[in-house]
């Protein structure tokens, strides 16, 4: 992977400093929103026993195929910079993070780790720490600030070997990331069965994900014979049950292109984060009005319970409990309580007193203070959050429609 910082153009440096669009800064928002110490949504959460996971302030995109399909040349176009190596040769043979920050830097597998913390379980797959890294690059260009890219090892058929599981390997990033680019070479490599059947494993878990492209697009001669391979492509594709879907899609493109995809992407994911706040904002509601239910409940219960207990103890509690308390204490053998009993009844009677002393049991219940809180905690919830997600709303929405569409 090349090293080499490529000087950027005046007008991306000027970019850099201080220029946050209003995408990022919804982002950021949604993500201060769950991580604030005190009054952040993780922490309200964990108060009613929820597990909350805070919103990437970037969102993840993988890309794959078979080897030369132009996943890292994409990439290269994508943000600018020359940062993957290209070829027709297998040049990635492991996963690399391309992401955007404030100087050019590579790191290797462990600092990478350190970085994504949420991509350390990649360590349990035998060999791909060793072929692991990230790309850090300045660029800014199509809001790359918002994306990290994963480029995944060309894929091939036959007698090829990987230094690692890597089926597995792409199924479980597949499980972490927002969006799965699926390019197909047309120059003889899109049937590679490889990429089929990953493609079919992720199809039945993330669907909604996948986004297939017939790439380098301009190599496969004319129109007539892309709208050939994309027919085989497509036919093949379809043969498995899960991808045999209506309404199948599969552009053909090649660099340089629209920046369509970066769009879509982005846009998306900002609405999938707002949605998500609302969700859990929904979830943390639940969960307290739950909370505070449940302890009135056993508050009634506990009251209910201490009632009865004074009852049946001012009816019989006293003779039963004197003739105990005199044999526990000696002064009543137990021989002598069993001839005036007899043996059932001395029993029936340890029972009966058990029974009565089981009704003064009551359950746990919140203090006022904790009561207070949850309240507050459900109130911050119902009033500040989902008025700031409703801000950030409208926000996002003026990017696409006027003042007077806005209710």
């Amino acid at each position: 992977m090349s090293g080499k910082v490529r000087n950027r153009s005046a007008a991306n440096a000027d970019s850099v400093p201080g220029s946050v669009s209003c995408d990022e800064r919804i982002l950021r928002d949604c993500h201060n929103m769950y991580t604030q110490p005190d009054s952040g949504l993780i922490t309200i959460a964990q108060s009613v026993g929820v597990t909350l996971l805070p919103p990437r302030k970037k969102i993840t995109v993988m890309l794959m195929g078979n080897h030369s399909a132009g996943k890292s040349s994409f990439i290269n176009w994508y943000i600018e910079e020359h940062i993957q190596r290209t070829g027709v040769a297998i040049e990635t043979q492991g996963f690399t993070f391309v992401t955007s920050g404030r100087k050019r830097e590579s790191l290797t597998g462990n600092a990478t780790l350190h970085l994504y913390p949420h991509f350390k379980p990649l360590q349990e797959f035998k060999g791909v720490s060793e072929y692991l890294g990230t790309e850090i690059c300045t660029s800014r260009q199509k809001r790359f600030s918002l994306v990290t890219f994963v480029d995944t090892p060309g894929l091939v058929d036959g007698d090829m070997k990987y230094p690692f599981d890597v089926d597995q390997a792409i199924l479980w990033l597949g499980d972490l990331c927002d969006l799965i680019l699926v390019f197909f070479d047309p120059m003889g490599q899109a049937l590679c069965k490889r990429t089929l059947n990953i493609v079919e494993m992720l199809n039945e878990k993330h669907g909604d994900r996948l986004r297939f492209y017939l790439s380098k697009a301009d190599e496969a001669g004319g129109e007539s014979d892309r709208q050939r391979v994309m027919m085989q492509i497509v036919q093949e594709l379809c043969k498995r049950p899960g991808l045999n879907k209506c309404g199948f899609d599969m552009p053909t493109i090649y660099v340089p292109n629209t920046n369509k995809p970066s769009r879509c992407t982005i846009n998306q994911t900002v609405q999938n984060t707002l949605n998500s706040l609302e969700k859990d904002c929904e979830l943390i509601s639940e969960a307290v009005t739950d909370t505070l239910d449940n302890d009135r409940q056993c508050s009634v219960g506990n009251r209910r319970a201490r009632c009865k207990g004074c009852a049946l103890g001012l009816l019989g509690f006293t003779i039963p409990l004197l003739m105990l308390a005199a044999l526990v204490l000696g002064s009543l053998s137990k021989e002598m309580l069993d001839m005036v009993l007899g043996a059932d009844g001395t029993e029936s009677m340890s029972v009966y007193v058990f029974f009565t002393l089981s009704l003064f049991c009551t359950k746990a219940t919140l203090s006022g203070k904790q009561k207070r809180q949850l309240q507050e905690k459900l109130e911050y919830v119902q009033e500040v959050v989902k008025s700031k997600k409703k801000e950030l709303y409208e926000e996002y929405l003026r990017q696409s429609v006027g003042d007077q569409d806005m209710s």
